[in-house]
């Protein structure tokens, strides 16, 4: 396992253990999480069937002239640090999505046993930013060629993927997948999954604007800042003032 994925899991696992700690103490094992959707969201219904539980796909509701994307490439503290940068953008959140099982907790995401992926959601100004510029920066700042892995993260819960909320998003997708493909940007082809949006769970409390929050995280200032900073000088035009 290289240095920062060590750094991270640790980092990531004393978070979880202290916060377990506050609020369970004596308790070793976080077996469930609750947390409460991305305002505007309608939350998830379930469905039981004696041994096991199902989700139902349920409508994304956004403020009026608001739009919203769901992506997933990698580690949630990377990609939602490029994406808090971007005017236009109203909101980010890091969650899980994709997967089979109900409010799936951190550790359960991180067993490739769920389906999910470490996954944004981003509320966004279609007037200020398009989805398809949204997406073309989510596919050149992060490895769509690689299955199942980015970097040293490795597992489907670290899969590219954009979930589409509807047939115009899904062909807007695959436009943009096939422009960069074309462009040569990467040697090999891109692996990024587009797939019907289906369900979402918001991440731990302490995953939310990470970066922004720990700045000189070990993690954050060796693996998040270089990518940030590249991203910055790339596409000055989209940041914020």
């Amino acid at each position: 396992m290289s240095e920062s994925k060590k750094t991270k899991n640790l980092d990531r696992r004393s978070a979880l253990l202290l916060t377990i700690a506050a609020l369970l103490p004596g308790c070793a094992v976080r077996t469930e999480a609750v947390t409460p959707a991305p305002e505007g969201q309608t939350a998830q219904t379930k469905k039981k069937d004696k041994s096991k539980m199902s989700i139902e796909p349920v409508p994304v509701k956004v403020p009026e002239g608001r739009q919203i994307a769901t992506i997933a490439g990698g580690c949630f503290w990377c990609v939602e640090a490029i994406f808090q940068d971007l005017k236009g953008v109203d909101k980010v959140v890091s969650g899980y999505s994709g997967g089979r099982v109900m409010n799936p907790t951190y550790e359960q995401v991180c067993s490739g046993m769920t389906g999910h992926a470490e996954a944004l959601q981003i509320l966004f100004d279609p007037k200020v930013i398009s989805y398809r510029d949204l997406l073309r920066i989510f596919m050149t700042t992060h490895d769509p060629t690689t299955l199942n892995r980015q970097g040293a993260d490795v597992g489907t819960q670290y899969r590219s993927a954009i979930f589409f909320h509807d047939a115009e998003q899904r062909k807007v997708a695959e436009e943009v997948i096939r422009e960069v493909n074309a462009e040569r940007i990467y040697p090999n082809p891109i692996v990024t999954e587009v797939t019907p949006f289906t369900n979402w769970f918001n991440a731990e409390d302490y995953h939310q604007n990470y970066y922004k929050s720990n700045p000189n995280q070990g993690y954050c200032r060796m693996v998040i800042e270089p990518k940030v900073l590249k991203f910055r000088r790339k596409y000055a035009q989209f940041l914020r003032q």
